[in-house]
């Protein structure tokens, strides 16, 4: 049997992103560049590691946050690190780079020399979406002492 090929769905694509930037708005809209923001992501007493946010570049359209995420595996391997680019224009959140890979396609034949997913640009961004709505219902801020 022959296998279709992938289609990307732009309707799906356009829905998260612009979910995205929606969440991430609430997490760094009053942010300058070079500020950070740790968002702590606990359940009860368990502390399951921290959300960083820092934004990269702010300027009137656009809006450059890297994310990353840290906790107890840190010694074993690095966390996730997206960098996205918020377009205030269109109202989208797009994430642009992930573990320093850079410049996703909408769709990829499969298999290929990266192993990425037909749909790896959706899934980006969903994942993106699953990691920020977390971070929003369970996470709160550090109450860091005002350094002088």
């Amino acid at each position: 049997m022959a296998r279709t090929a992938y289609v990307t769905d732009l309707k799906s694509l356009q829905g998260e992103c612009s979910a995205n930037y929606l969440r991430l708005l609430r997490l760094v809209d009053d942010m300058e560049s070079g500020q950070r923001r740790e968002i702590a992501l606990s359940s009860d007493e368990q502390h399951f590691g921290d959300l960083q946010l820092k934004v990269l570049e702010h300027a009137p359209y656009t809006t450059m946050v890297e994310v990353t995420q840290s906790g107890p595996l840190d010694a074993v391997m690095e966390g996730p690190r997206m960098r996205v680019h918020l377009y205030h224009d269109v109202r989208m959140a797009e994430v642009t780079d992930f573990q320093r890979q850079r410049h996703f396609s909408g769709r990829y034949r499969y298999p290929n020399a990266h192993m990425h997913q037909p749909d790896e640009k959706l899934q980006l961004n969903r994942f993106l979406g699953e990691w920020l709505a977390h971070g929003l219902a369970h996470g709160h801020t550090y109450d860091l002492p005002e350094m002088r």
